[in-house]
Protein backbone atom coordinates (compact mmCIF):
# COMPACT_ATOMS: atom_id res chain seq x y z
CA UNK A 1 0.00 0.00 0.00
CA UNK A 2 1.58 3.50 -0.78
CA UNK A 3 0.69 6.90 0.92
CA UNK A 4 1.06 10.39 0.23
CA UNK A 5 2.38 12.75 2.64
CA UNK A 6 1.59 16.62 1.98
CA UNK A 7 2.86 19.03 3.92
CA UNK A 8 1.78 22.54 3.79
CA UNK A 9 4.04 25.47 5.38
CA UNK A 10 1.92 28.00 7.14
CA UNK A 11 3.45 31.57 7.22
CA UNK A 12 4.42 32.47 10.85
CA UNK A 13 3.25 36.37 11.03
CA UNK A 14 0.10 36.19 8.95
CA UNK A 15 -1.18 32.45 9.34
CA UNK A 16 -1.40 32.16 5.13
CA UNK A 17 0.47 29.74 2.81
CA UNK A 18 4.17 29.73 3.37
CA UNK A 19 6.64 29.31 0.61
CA UNK A 20 10.31 29.18 2.83
CA UNK A 21 11.45 28.09 5.40
CA UNK A 22 14.12 30.50 6.60
CA UNK A 23 17.08 29.37 8.98
CA UNK A 24 18.70 32.36 11.24
CA UNK A 25 20.93 32.91 13.78
CA UNK A 26 21.04 35.84 16.60
CA UNK A 27 22.84 36.27 19.76
CA UNK A 28 24.12 32.35 19.88
CA UNK A 29 20.32 30.83 18.95
CA UNK A 30 19.29 29.12 15.88
CA UNK A 31 15.86 30.15 14.40
CA UNK A 32 13.39 28.90 12.02
CA UNK A 33 10.68 30.55 10.37
CA UNK A 34 8.05 29.59 7.78
CA UNK A 35 6.90 32.65 5.31
CA UNK A 36 5.87 33.73 2.10
CA UNK A 37 7.31 34.93 -0.49
CA UNK A 38 6.57 38.58 0.36
CA UNK A 39 7.60 38.04 3.80
CA UNK A 40 10.77 36.51 3.66
CA UNK A 41 11.66 39.10 0.95
CA UNK A 42 10.81 41.74 4.21
CA UNK A 43 13.05 39.64 6.47
CA UNK A 44 15.58 39.61 4.29
CA UNK A 45 15.14 43.44 3.32
CA UNK A 46 15.62 43.99 6.93
CA UNK A 47 18.48 42.43 7.76
CA UNK A 48 20.63 43.27 4.40
CA UNK A 49 22.03 46.02 5.63
CA UNK A 50 23.32 44.13 9.11
CA UNK A 51 24.56 41.14 6.83
CA UNK A 52 26.04 43.19 4.39
CA UNK A 53 28.00 45.28 7.40
CA UNK A 54 28.56 41.92 9.01
CA UNK A 55 31.44 39.10 8.81
CA UNK A 56 30.82 35.49 8.83
CA UNK A 57 31.79 33.85 12.40
CA UNK A 58 33.97 30.68 12.60
CA UNK A 59 32.38 27.67 13.80
CA UNK A 60 34.36 25.39 15.90
CA UNK A 61 35.87 23.35 12.94
CA UNK A 62 37.35 26.32 11.70
CA UNK A 63 35.00 26.42 8.33
CA UNK A 64 32.06 28.69 8.39
CA UNK A 65 28.71 27.46 9.08
CA UNK A 66 25.89 27.53 6.15
CA UNK A 67 22.61 28.70 6.41
CA UNK A 68 20.30 26.05 5.08
CA UNK A 69 16.64 26.05 4.24
CA UNK A 70 15.48 22.83 2.69
CA UNK A 71 12.30 24.13 1.34
CA UNK A 72 13.27 27.01 0.35
CA UNK A 73 17.20 26.78 -1.10
CA UNK A 74 16.14 25.42 -4.41
CA UNK A 75 13.22 27.21 -5.23
CA UNK A 76 15.39 30.56 -4.37
CA UNK A 77 18.43 29.26 -6.61
CA UNK A 78 16.32 28.89 -9.62
CA UNK A 79 14.72 32.01 -9.25
CA UNK A 80 18.24 33.55 -9.00
CA UNK A 81 19.56 31.28 -12.03
CA UNK A 82 16.78 32.15 -14.21
CA UNK A 83 17.25 36.32 -13.31
CA UNK A 84 20.75 36.29 -13.85
CA UNK A 85 20.39 34.25 -17.55
CA UNK A 86 17.70 37.00 -18.06
CA UNK A 87 19.89 39.80 -17.40
CA UNK A 88 22.92 38.22 -19.23
CA UNK A 89 25.38 36.88 -16.36
CA UNK A 90 27.36 33.73 -16.26
CA UNK A 91 25.65 30.71 -14.19
CA UNK A 92 26.13 27.07 -14.73
CA UNK A 93 23.22 24.99 -14.55
CA UNK A 94 24.20 23.38 -11.36
CA UNK A 95 26.14 23.80 -8.58
CA UNK A 96 26.82 27.18 -6.40
CA UNK A 97 25.91 30.41 -7.51
CA UNK A 98 28.69 33.07 -6.92
CA UNK A 99 27.88 35.61 -4.34
CA UNK A 100 27.93 38.55 -6.72
CA UNK A 101 25.36 37.47 -8.54
CA UNK A 102 22.65 36.74 -5.11
CA UNK A 103 23.74 39.89 -4.55
CA UNK A 104 22.54 41.49 -7.73
CA UNK A 105 19.62 39.83 -7.41
CA UNK A 106 18.55 40.82 -4.10
CA UNK A 107 19.68 44.67 -4.93
CA UNK A 108 17.46 44.08 -7.77
CA UNK A 109 14.51 42.64 -6.07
Amino acid sequence: MAQKVEVHLEDDLDGGPADHTLTFALDGRDYEIDLSDTNAEKLREALRPFVTAARKAPTGNGRTKRATSASSSSAETAKIRAWAKEHGRQVSDRGRIHQSVKDAYYAAH
